[in-house]
C-alpha cells in the first residue's frame, strides 16, 4: 500500500515509451531523408522558401536528438533535444501555413510536435533535470 496510484505510474511509463518510440521513428526517418537530401524533400524545402543546405543542418541534428532522447542519463542534453524537436516542428507548422501548403502537410509536423510534448511530459524522473533549489 506504499504506492497510491500504481496504475497511473505504469500507465505513465507506457505512455512515455509509446510516444518516445514513435517520436524516435518519426525523427529518424525525416532526419535520414533530410541528410541524404532526397529530391522530394529538397523540392518541399524550396516550396517553403528554404535553401537545400538547411537539410544538411536539420537531418544530423534530428538524428543526434533521437540519440539524446533515447540514451539513459544526460538529462540536460535531453531537455535540449526536446526543445530542438519542439522548435523545429513549430517552425515546420508555421512554414507550411505561411506558404499556403495543403493542410495535409501539417499532419506530420503536428503529430511529431504532439509526440514531443507527450514524451517530454511523461518522461521518468531518471530522465528529468534535478531541481537545485
Amino acid at each position: 500500500m506504499t504506492e497510491t496510484q500504481p496504475s497511473a505510474g505504469k500507465a505513465g511509463k507506457i505512455t512515455y515509451w509509446i510516444a518516445t518510440i514513435w517520436l524516435a521513428l518519426g525523427m529518424t526517418s525525416t532526419g535520414i531523408v533530410q541528410l541524404i537530401k532526397m529530391q522530394e524533400e529538397v523540392e518541399k524545402m524550396a516550396q517553403l522558401g528554404y535553401p537545400s543546405y538547411i537539410l544538411t543542418i536539420l537531418g544530423p541534428l534530428k538524428l543526434l536528438g533521437v540519440v539524446a532522447v533515447l540514451v539513459p542519463k544526460f538529462p540536460l542534453l535531453k531537455e535540449w533535444a526536446y526543445a530542438g524537436f519542439f522548435f523545429n516542428m513549430v517552425g515546420a507548422i508555421f512554414s507550411h501555413v505561411a506558404a499556403n501548403s495543403d493542410p495535409l502537410e501539417l499532419f506530420g509536423p503536428t503529430l511529431l510536435l504532439v509526440l514531443t510534448v507527450v514524451s517530454w511530459y511523461f518522461r521518468p524522473s531518471s530522465r528529468k533535470l534535478v531541481s537545485v533549489a
